[in-house]
């Protein structure tokens, strides 16, 4: 086979298809790393990810394994720090990946955290994804419980459904607001970011908060 023929070949490749063939794996690479490492922005960039599907050709296809991809992603990463963090409660020393779940969620939070699973059940892991910072304090509340694994995957596979959802739904309306797809992901990336930084900056500068002018 010729280089001609090559490159004629990958001409009549569809960009779109060419886009979801590198799109879709990396959308599921960095969700599923997202659950693992809190600094990236799972939700503004299953938003991101639906406008452009939302553009493309193949709706509602596109957006639809948009959807699947990012709801898979987030289960598989959340089953893999469970995991770990199940590890570090049976040793006896611990491990590094539960002192980093100790570390993001503070004793209040932990608190009503341990409440809510008593009093709902692995459920709590539905609303814990939706809730901006929730999902780590519930997590660490259900592996000091003791949850075996199974358990925590039967609570956190419709938690990791209804939050693509939700963010789907976010890089849907950006995309049906403007015919540009850069303006939808601009408005889609505000409100999702938005949505995850909100409720620190209010605890911060709201009633009680630090605010400005005080120590």
């Amino acid at each position: 086979m010729t280089w001609h023929t090559i490159t004629a070949a990958a001409g009549q490749v569809p960009p779109e298809t060419a886009q979801q063939a590198v799109g879709y794996p990396a959308l599921f690479v960095l969700v599923a790393l997202g659950a693992l490492v809190p600094v990236i922005p799972t939700g503004a960039l299953v938003s991101t990810a639906a406008v452009v599907a939302f553009h493309q050709e193949s709706l509602p296809f596109a957006v639809l394994l948009v959807f699947a991809v990012s709801a898979l992603a987030a289960f598989t990463g959340d089953l893999a720090l469970y995991w770990l963090g199940r590890r570090g409660v049976r040793s006896r020393g611990g491990s590094r990946w539960l002192e980093a779940l100790r570390g993001r969620a503070t004793p209040e939070r932990l608190e009503q955290a341990q409440a809510k699973l008593d009093e709902h059940g692995v459920l709590v892991l539905v609303v814990s994804r939706l809730v901006p910072a929730g999902r780590i304090p519930v997590m660490l509340a259900c592996l000091l419980a003791e949850l075996p694994l199974h358990r925590f995957a039967r609570g956190d596979g419709p938690a990791c459904l209804a939050w693509a959802a939700a963010y789907g739904l976010i890089g849907i309306l950006g995309g049906s607001l403007f015919s540009e797809p850069w303006k939808g992901v601009a408005l889609a990336v505000g409100l999702a970011l938005l949505i995850s930084a909100g409720p620190a900056v209010w605890r911060r500068i709201g009633p009680g908060g630090a605010g400005p002018g005080r120590g």
